[in-house]
């Protein structure tokens, strides 16, 4: 289902292992962490990935987690979900960064849609990443290379650009 994971962070070993099998056999790669404090210790190396993660857990709750992970600048789109939740709750996680806060019980379309608008959020950023890598490498250009560089974005043949520039056609290829 793409080229990210979907992280699950429960204490509750049952919950756990029934979100992963959902979500594997919904085609999702899952991989699955005991606690809050184990995601962290893992999350510099995780890679391009959502968390799904519970509220309520006795470590550090799933709003805390959302402030570490924003502490230590590991933005991920995150899920809260929660057999006790409220709207202050809600409204606490989404504020910590969560972008869905859902309620147990939920129907499994439920939760795939908000990994599915996760995975969307993932690729705007990669895409803005590629947008600036680009930006970065157009910044390393002389005044020259961007001259020709931009005889090249109108389209125009290499012996036009030389001619334009007075400039050898070799100089352009």
């Amino acid at each position: 289902m793409g080229d990210y994971t979907v992280h699950i962070v429960d204490d509750e070993e049952a919950v756990r292992k029934s979100l992963a099998f959902l979500l594997t056999m919904a085609g999702f790669t899952v991989r699955v962490h005991s606690s809050a404090t184990n995601f962290l210790t893992a999350a510099p190396g995780v890679g391009k990935g959502c968390l799904v993660t519970d509220l309520r857990m006795p470590d550090m709750s799933g709003v805390e987690l959302l402030h570490r992970l924003r502490e230590n600048q590991t933005l991920m789109p995150t899920i809260v979900i929660t057999g006790h939740g409220d709207v202050p709750m809600a409204v606490e996680a989404m504020k910590a960064g969560a972008r869905d806060f859902i309620e147990k019980p939920f129907e499994d379309e439920v939760l795939f849609g908000a990994i599915h608008r996760a995975a969307a959020e993932l690729e705007q950023q990669r895409d803005g990443a590629d947008v600036q890598a680009i930006q970065a490498r157009a910044n390393t250009l002389t005044e020259r290379e961007r001259q020709v560089l931009g005889g090249i974005a109108r389209g125009r043949p290499n012996k036009t650009i030389a001619f334009d520039l007075d400039i050898s056609p070799r100089t352009v290829e």
